[in-house]
């Protein structure tokens, strides 16, 4: 049976939920979301939105600290596109409902600070600004009656004319596959247009600050579909993730280093001074490599960021959801330094799009972490993600908008005659473990071309195993995602076996340098598959 949509957004999170919202008075909407619409790395974000909002800060400034950031492969014009767009984006927010905190006066938006920005420019609700804004989308989509929301289901892959007919003169998307987990059946959905909002592919790694759903779905779904992909090897390493064996992935927000936070060494020693000029607002690349050294060089399991010589009431005003959390874990960070490690973040890196969304198929949007926008470059300025999912869901919103109607023909049916129940699940958790550890030791914060020699190779044998696994038993979520884990793994090994310099969040000991022109890094499935 088919289902039949004008538009089907793969992905909950800010960006798929801004277009369902801007588009849903005119069209048809089916939501996919992997578990709930509140589970998603939106939801997790603590920092705020980046924009400019007072007299003393520029687009121009907001530009240029981007820029730095991403250290020479940001591009310029979506930059500014970005930039310019942050105000009328936190505006939107604000018509929706999303409360942001204020002045103690109430007169303006209380604006924090955070690595790698030159002024106070980040818009937040608390520390938890994820969570507010994702809280008020999700309550306004779930009330609009051309939204249909399919929870607990995953997308399986992308349907294609040219994977319908080889012979197709232009590739087309026209749909999706989408596994039922709660009947384990796979339902096809046809659409006018489709939308990956799936995020990152954080899971990839041992240590991350994502949620479990960030698998990379939607980067592998698109380069099996035969889009290209851009600077898969620039993945951002949050420098303060908290250190704790009941803590799964607990960040603990940018913003407290801008707001005094210090880094300290077990004995209390500072240390990012010896590191950089900027201290604990260099960007995040700097203070993980930072951290990342320091560690190694004296043999630590953590190191320590300290807020203590801040009063309480600052710190409850400021930072109240992770005070309550870390005491929770009998931490009292008013009074003791919070124990952190760095942690896999955020994928600068992802389907190439242009201006409007658009990747390489016709009718097929990617938005957000699960895009290559150009904004991000070499690594990605503290809170220009929450901005970007806004600003890229407003513009492709408006691109569907235009577009014209397409007579889609009778699509085919997924198809399990020739498979059976799986024997054993053991082949997926082994293999998503072994996975998940070589590249936290192979393609983390520190790389050589012997590691990522091994972890390619490693990669390849997984990959062959869960291809045979996959075509001869019926397929289930875990199945899915490690075989999405496993394709974009490749991509960022590949990438990063690729760049032979050290740039931004890519560092590599066999080639520390800077090559004098900055280049992205872009792979073609033509390439490969050819």
């Amino acid at each position: 049976m088919t289902q039949q949509f004008d538009v089907l957004i793969i992905g909950s999170g800010l960006a798929g939920l801004t277009i369902a919202l801007q588009i849903a008075n005119t069209k048809r909407i089916c939501i996919v979301s992997k578990r709930e619409v509140s589970d998603s790395a939106s939801n997790w974000a603590q920092g705020g939105i980046a924009a400019v909002l007072n007299n003393e800060d520029s687009i121009e400034e907001h530009m240029q600290d981007t820029l730095i950031a991403g250290a020479g492969l940001c591009d310029a014009e979506i930059t500014r596109l970005v930039a310019t767009k942050a105000r009328e984006a936190v505006g939107w927010l604000v018509a929706q409902g999303v409360e942001f905190t204020r002045e103690a006066d109430n007169s303006r938006f209380h604006l924090t600070r955070e690595g790698g920005h030159s002024q106070r420019r980040i818009v937040h609700a608390a520390d938890a600004t994820g969570r507010a804004v994702q809280k008020m989308l999700a309550q306004k989509v779930r009330e609009h009656k051309n939204i249909t929301i399919l929870e607990n289901h995953i997308a399986v892959d992308l349907i294609t004319s040219q994977k319908m007919n080889k012979n197709s003169p232009e590739n087309q998307c026209l749909g999706a596959y989408v596994l039922d987990n709660h009947t384990g059946k796979v339902i096809t959905i046809a659409a006018q247009q489709t939308v990956l909002a799936t995020g990152g592919a954080g899971k990839v790694y041992l240590y991350t600050t994502n949620p479990d759903v960030s698998t990379g779905d939607g980067m592998a779904m698109a380069w099996r579909a035969g889009c290209r992909v851009a600077n898969m090897e620039f993945i951002q390493f949050h420098p303060t993730c908290l250190f704790h064996p009941h803590a799964k992935s607990f960040l603990i927000s940018e913003a407290m280093r801008g707001e005094g936070g210090l880094l300290r060494l077990p004995d209390g020693t500072r240390f990012m001074p010896e590191h950089d000029a900027r201290e604990e607002l260099a960007p995040r690349d700097v203070v993980a490599r930072a951290i990342d050294f320091e560690m190694k060089k004296r043999g630590l399991d953590c190191v320590y960021l300290d807020i203590t010589h801040k009063p309480l009431t600052f710190i409850k005003q400021h930072f109240p959801n992770i005070y309550t959390r870390c005491l929770q874990l009998g931490i009292d960070i008013s009074k003791q330094a919070i124990p952190v490690v760095p942690a896999a973040h955020y994928s600068c890196g992802g389907v190439m799009v242009d201006a409007q969304g658009r990747t390489d198929i016709a009718n097929l949007y990617a938005i957000g972490e699960t895009a290559y926008s150009g904004l991000h470059g070499a690594n990605r300025l503290a809170s220009n993600s929450l901005l970007e999912c806004v600003v890229f869901g407003r513009t492709a919103a408006n691109d569907i908008l235009h577009a014209s109607m397409q007579t889609i023909s009778q699509l085919p049916q997924w198809d399990e005659s020739r498979v059976t129940d799986a024997d054993e699940e053991v082949l997926i958790t082994h293999t998503w473990d072994e996975l998940r550890r070589f590249m936290w030791n192979y393609v983390g914060i520190v790389r050589t071309d012997k590691r990522l020699s091994r972890a390619l190779h490693r990669i390849h044998m997984l990959r062959d195993e869960v291809q045979e696994f996959y075509s001869n038993f019926k397929i289930s979520n875990d199945l899915i995602e490690l075989r999405n884990l496993l394709q974009v793994a490749e991509l960022i090994v590949e990438s990063a076996i690729s760049r032979k310099e050290s740039r931004g969040l890519h560092y590599s000991k066999d080639h520390p340098n800077l090559d004098a022109k900055a280049i992205p890094t872009v792979l073609a499935p033509s390439n490969y598959y050819s």
